[in-house]
């Protein structure tokens, strides 16, 4: 009997031992299906340092010249941020510090923290005084995140896509590792009200992320992935295993000395 009582014990700890790690899946938890029709795209606010190119088009080819750059040269006045220079491709300018791009014939246009289609409908109306029906293409050129922490492939990442969202980060990322802790990942975004980065915690095991503000990512965002609780512990710069030690000998010290006073 005593055996008996001392083998499930036994088999119990081993059991609790190899319990599977939580959270690993992504929006495991609510209806993915309800939540997932929710999800809203509201585009990229344009920042300083934003590498834009603007391409005119209209009927006329001879008017609509003068408002399309020729050169792939622009001057540290023109194109930069901070004072810098920058070379930039046909059609292509960097918002500046104060927010302005500089555009031929039409001279300071200004787009910070709006969206291209707000950008557009300047373009649009400003033209308007010299083209009839001019078509103005905007397109974000260097469309830049970071993803740091316990993923694959850490570091800056530059996107082919404007509307990318958490998890293709991840992707570019190499995705999170199996040490990562998928409930703790954190955000960090430059709020234009306050002037600072601002954090935002992101639950990716929810399936209402696909409904939160923060899904779609905008320009220099970084995610941090957090490793699980086991990770950090183990990565105890003094003694990694000292923690982890002394928490599997304070069970094995329980079992233990329930097993005697059963035994008894």
């Amino acid at each position: 009997m005593k055996k008996s009582l001392l083998y499930s014990l036994v088999i119990l700890f081993l059991a609790f031992s190899c319990k599977p790690k939580n959270n690993m899946i992504y929006m495991s938890n609510n209806n993915f299906q309800q939540e997932v029709s929710q999800a809203r795209y509201t585009g990229l606010h344009i920042q300083e340092g934003d590498v834009l190119e603007v391409i005119v088009t209209a009927m006329d080819d001879l008017a609509v010249k003068p408002f399309n750059k020729t050169t792939i040269q622009q001057t540290g006045e023109e194109g930069s941020s901070g004072g810098m220079s920058m070379r930039l491709g046909n059609n292509e300018y960097q918002v500046t510090s104060e927010g302005y791009i500089i555009f031929p014939v039409l001279g300071n246009v200004y787009c910070k923290g709006m969206t291209k289609q707000q950008l557009k409908t300047e373009f649009d109306n400003r033209l308007k005084q010299y083209l009839t029906d001019p078509i103005v293409t905007i397109r974000h050129v260097n469309f830049n995140i970071s993803v740091l922490g316990d993923v694959g492939a850490p570091g800056q990442k530059t996107s082919s896509t404007e509307r990318l969202n958490v998890f293709q980060a991840l992707a570019l990322a190499g995705d999170m590792r199996d040490s990562a802790d998928r409930t703790k990942v954190k955000l960090i975004r430059y709020s234009e009200e306050s002037g600072k980065d601002v954090t935002y915690s992101l639950d990716l095991s929810e399936a209402s992320i696909v409904n939160s503000p923060y899904y779609y990512l905008q320009q220099n965002d970084i995610l941090y992935v957090e490793p699980d609780r086991n990770k950090q512990i183990a990565a105890n710069t003094t003694n990694p295993n000292r923690a982890l030690l002394f928490q599997i000998l304070g069970v094995a010290i329980g079992l233990v000395t329930f097993v005697i006073a059963i035994a008894k």
